[in-house]
């Protein structure tokens, strides 16, 4: 059975003027490996460990490829390093950002997203996406 998210990859690659490589296909494997929220460098670095000779320049543009093509969601944390993660079947879901350690906790409340949509209908809008990050710190005891 043909893998349908690396026959996608393979098809924005072409669309994009760009050609398949082991190169691009290892950023890929690697976003898509892990379910952690990570920089562009840390992906670089575990590539290269991986054995595979890549340029920062090729993970760095093959991420921009992925993220316009909506495979990788981008995450700006406000520490100046932006976060990606893979979007590949996950249901909708929205993030809270400890400001102390730095943890990405991944969250879904229908009540909010409820309530969302809600407040745009009552302004005349229909939520088209939306970005929800709550930056939170542990509660004193």
């Amino acid at each position: 059975m043909v893998d349908q998210s690396m026959k996608g990859f393979k098809k924005i690659l072409q669309k994009e003027g760009l050609r398949f490589t082991k190169q691009r296909q290892g950023v890929w494997d690697e976003i898509r490996s892990s379910h952690e929220h990570r920089d562009a460098e840390d992906i670089y670095m575990c590539i290269r460990k991986n054995g595979v000779n890549v340029s920062r320049a090729t993970v760095y543009r093959t991420i921009d490829v992925l993220v316009k093509n909506r495979l990788v969601r981008k995450m700006d944390v406000g520490d100046g390093r932006n976060r990606y993660e893979p979007r590949l079947d996950e249901g909708h879901h929205d993030h809270m950002i400890c400001v102390e350690t730095g943890d990405i906790i991944e969250f879904f409340n229908e009540d909010l997203e409820e309530l969302q949509e809600k407040i745009a209908n009552e302004h005349g809008y229909t939520i088209v996406r939306h970005v929800h990050q709550l930056f939170v710190k542990p509660l004193n005891k």
